[in-house]
């Protein structure tokens, strides 16, 4: 006998031996398997507990994706970090600035003793002045060591002495300056809260101790005097101190020279020596430090020769070579001495002359 075969009449229509099977397309795989709610309890099963044919199966557990768990680390690192931040630096409330104080200015006019000397070559005059060894221009300002106080830094104590050399190098030194024509790279350098009085200065001056322009800056009449050298000579010293917990105080105390002649005459003029000794007090809270800006406070100035009866209040006309000031005044004072002068107009002594 033949082995199974198909019905006389042929595999039925839709039958599982021919035409096309609609479950074909339907794979249960592993996963779809593991997936299903439903699973059906083995005979064994069935047998043993009397149970249903099938047995609903608990959901699948699945953790959170790798994006997620990265996003959930960064919020609580950066919670955390607001914490601690919080705790380790709390905010404190800005402190009240001090008021600015003007400046107090004194502007001493030093008359020479006789006729003043006088000589066709500038580098001769200096060989033969107090003047001989000073430096030339800014390297006659050299920075101190810094040092960090109490409540600044060393950065901090370095911007407030360069600052302060920055405003004498401007106001003593640039051409610009000296003849009268600009007052800005100076007045840039100054604490906002000053310059309606620095303004104020220059276009109204005054002989008060407040508005002198001489007290600001050096400058000279330039209708009587010009530079005979552009190599100004310079020695002095610049000290920073801590004056309370927000401020900070640069002293400068420095002697300039200047070779002058009279406008206009040409190099076969004789040049004589123009002395000016300059006292500045600067003062500096953490606005100035950041802003690159300073408080000046205090300008003392004594400067010869000068006639004592002349206004050396807008601009300084020095006496020069062959000229002489009127007779009077008080003891001679020599502004290369470290003494502070006390006298209004003075004499300036014989010794601080170059000898020619």
């Amino acid at each position: 006998m033949g082995g199974p075969g198909n019905p006389p009449e042929g595999t039925p229509e839709g039958g599982p031996g021919g035409g096309e099977d609609e479950y074909r397309s339907v794979v249960f795989d592993e996963s779809f398997v593991r997936a299903a709610r439903l699973q059906e309890f083995s005979a064994q099963e069935r047998i043993a507990d009397h149970a249903p044919a099938v047995r609903r199966r608990p959901p699948l557990r699945r953790g959170l994706s790798r994006q997620a768990l990265i996003l959930v680390l960064l919020i609580a690192v950066a919670f955390g970090t607001a914490i601690y931040m919080g705790v380790r630096h709390p905010y404190q409330a800005p402190v009240a600035r001090q008021p600015v104080e003007p400046l107090r200015m004194t502007v001493i006019p030093l008359a020479p003793e006789g006729k003043v000397p006088g000589h066709a070559e500038p580098e001769y005059l200096y060989a033969h002045s107090p003047a001989a060894q000073y430096r030339i221009g800014a390297e006659g300002i050299p920075l101190p060591a810094s040092r960090r106080t109490a409540h600044f830094s060393d950065s901090q104590v370095v911007a407030a002495l360069t600052t302060a050399k920055d405003y004498i190098v401007r106001s003593s030194f640039y051409p610009e300056v000296l003849t009268g024509e600009q007052v800005r790279p100076v007045r840039v350098l100054l604490d906002a809260d000053q310059l309606d009085q620095f303004d104020e200065s220059f276009a109204r001056p005054a002989a008060d101790g407040r508005h002198a322009p001489t007290g600001w800056l050096v400058r000279f009449d330039p209708s009587g005097a010009e530079l005979a050298d552009a190599k100004i000579r310079v020695q002095g010293t610049l000290q920073a101190a801590e004056t309370d917990s927000s401020t900070l105080e640069v002293t400068a105390d420095h002697t300039f020279v200047y070779a002058l002649r009279p406008t206009g005459s040409g190099d076969k003029a004789q040049a004589s020596l123009f002395t000016v000794r300059r006292e500045l007090h600067f003062r500096f809270d953490r606005d100035d430090l950041r802003l690159h800006t300073a408080q000046l406070v205090v300008s003392y100035v004594q400067a010869g020769p000068l006639s004592c009866a002349e206004d050396s209040t807008d601009h300084l006309r020095p006496l020069l070579a062959g000229q002489t000031a009127k007779e009077g005044g008080p003891a001679g004072t020599d502004p290369y001495a470290t003494g502070g002068a006390t006298a209004l107009c003075g004499s300036l002594a014989t010794n601080a002359q170059p000898k020619v």
